[in-house]
């Protein structure tokens, strides 16, 4: 079967956050929407912090939920951005696709 995976069909979704240099969260989710992952958004960061994530349309909300939010496209081939030119790729996923990397875990 197409498509994200459910707890119901025995196929449950892991979400993760990372902080640069910092702390990882991993749950098992019920299922990818915004209203499963947005309490645990909420109770992980700080309000008002950078989130860099992929454009995915689940995260869409995150600058409602008062946070700060920029996105790579992996869809064109974009993986990482130097946004403000001084050669550092500031805006990318890497961290936690690495992560993921480490424990054997592909999307």
């Amino acid at each position: 079967m197409r498509g994200r995976g459910t707890l119901a069909q025995e196929k449950p979704p892991i979400f993760g956050m990372i902080q640069r240099h910092g702390l990882v969260v991993i749950r098992m989710l019920e299922n990818v929407q915004q209203e499963t992952i947005k309490p645990l958004i909420q109770a992980t960061v700080a309000p008002g912090s950078q989130i860099y994530t992929d454009e995915y349309g689940i995260y869409n909300g995150l600058t409602c939920w008062g946070y700060e939010h920029k996105t790579v496209c992996h869809g064109s081939g974009e993986y990482a951005r130097d946004e403000d030119g001084d050669g550092f790729y500031e805006i990318h996923v890497n961290t936690m696709e690495g992560f993921w990397s480490l424990l054997g875990i592909v999307n």
